[in-house]
């Protein structure tokens, strides 16, 4: 009788102590993500994000709320999560593409360590920024709310910005100590974990919108259906292949012969996984933050009001920017992991070829069997991201609901589990155990 795969899991003492150990800093993270600022209160915030949800007025919290799981509307030491360290990482790797100076120091022997430290100290910069764009919107909200509770406004912006930004430099370091010592990849495992606490809630709410006749009940079945279909497809996508065979010609050594083997080069049809996805969203999080909190407030010039309407997440500016984004990334995230200059370097220097492609071919080769998995790959991003807002106007659905329904929060939270499902299956391989699936191994399609 075979083994199951899950018991089998709590036996190896390494597995089960990365497990536990991962588990653990989730539940920090999610204490975290309740624990209001000093300052706040936090009845106050609740009531005040309570009746925007009533008069379905929430769209800038929702979307704030998406990656920290509710962080944002307890006004919570985590409010900002992880979000301006993956913007600031976005920024730097720009950065180095664009001078020649950072590429210099990128390519010097701890030169990865200079440019890690500099990410760090740009992402307190940007959280300093946001956490600062926080209090003005702390102060819009009205004062029936009594939402700030000291009266001292020097004095609140300091605690507040010097609280939250901390907490979001502790939160990457809580994602660093999972990379390191846990299973999965901490700072995706952040956001995991943000999109799915945030399931009961939207669970309840549409039960609600249902009970009361607001949601018809044929909708909500055909959107479930739409939902596993595209579960189906996003786990379809993420696990299919193009590989390039690769034949390494005989070489004599002295007395011994190497290569004369067949291999390949796998391509994943969506090589950037969800990562598109993640930059797209972070890098629209300071701008949309900034806009909306300075457009919230009663004594706000007209056209940063009518800009905060704009930039809504909801309306169609914002999201012809996220397709745009994603697209971009998708390029550019691609080009600076799988760069077929490099790629076609290593193949001739190790004496290999590519059947029916000229040696001198071989870059231009993989550049376009790239850019053909490349553009569909990220147009099926673009499609999924964009789903959220078809089905909040389509069916009536709160966005709330409709962002967890579908688009970036789904392609995560499948990205983000056959990424884990991955490495524990290596592990119990790497122990003599069977994997998680029938098969022993997670399957790929191969194109």
């Amino acid at each position: 009788m075979a083994s199951n795969p899950i018991v089998n899991m709590f036996k190896v003492k390494e597995i089960r102590d990365k497990l536990f150990f991962t588990v653990l800093i989730l539940a920090i993270f999610r204490l975290g993500s309740v624990i209001t600022v000093p300052g706040i209160n936090a009845t106050g915030i609740f009531d005040y994000f309570d009746a925007l949800s009533k008069q379905n007025n929430n769209a800038f919290a929702s979307y704030m709320d998406f990656f920290v799981g509710g962080a944002f509307s307890n006004f919570s030491i985590f409010l900002l999560g992880v979000m301006p360290y993956i913007s600031m990482q976005i920024i730097m790797q720009l950065a180095v593409i664009i001078f020649p100076s950072l590429k210099r120091i990128s390519q010097e022997d701890g030169g990865q360590r200079k440019i890690a430290q500099y990410s760090r100290i740009g992402t307190i910069i940007v959280c300093l920024i946001q956490a600062w764009g926080m209090t003005v919107y702390a102060y819009s909200i009205p004062a029936e709310y009594n939402v700030v509770v000291i009266q001292n406004k020097i004095l609140f912006r300091a605690l507040f910005m010097l609280t939250v930004t901390t907490g979001s430099m502790v939160t990457v370091w809580l994602g660093d100590q999972i990379t390191a010592r846990g299973i999965g990849n901490g700072i995706s495992l952040m956001i995991f974990a943000g999109i799915v606490a945030r399931l009961p809630k939207a669970c309840v709410e549409l039960y609600q919108q249902v009970s009361s006749g607001k949601i018809k009940l044929v909708f909500v079945i055909l959107v479930l259906i739409m939902f596993l279909a595209i579960i189906a497809l996003v786990i379809y996508e993420e696990s299919g292949q193009r590989k390039i065979p690769v034949h390494y010609a005989k070489r004599v050594v002295g007395r011994k012969m190497y290569g004369g083997q067949s291999t390949y080069i796998p391509f994943k049809v969506n090589p950037s996984n969800v990562i598109p996805l993640i930059f797209a969203s972070s890098i629209l999080t300071l701008p949309l933050s900034l806009v909306q909190t300075f457009g919230s407030g009663q004594n706000s010039a007209k056209w940063i009001t009518t800009l905060s309407k704009i930039m809504s997440p909801d309306g169609w500016v914002y999201n012809i920017l996220l397709v745009v984004l994603i697209i971009f990334f998708a390029y550019f995230y691609t080009q600076v992991t799988l760069n077929p200059t490099e790629i076609a370097k290593n193949i001739r220097e190790n004496g290999g070829s590519i059947p029916g492609v000229r040696t001198d071919k071989t870059e231009e080769y993989l550049t376009k069997i790239l850019n053909r998995l490349i553009l569909p790959g990220s147009l099926f991003l673009a499609l999924i991201a964009v789903i959220p807002t078809v089905i909040q106007y389509a069916f009536n659905f709160p966005q709330s609901v409709a962002q967890l329904m579908g688009g970036t929060s789904l392609i995560i939270m499948v990205g983000v589990d056959l990424d884990t499902m991955s490495q524990v299956e290596a592990l119990l391989k790497m122990h003599h155990h069977e994997g998680l699936t029938k098969k022993g191994k997670i399957r790929s399609r191969n194109l």
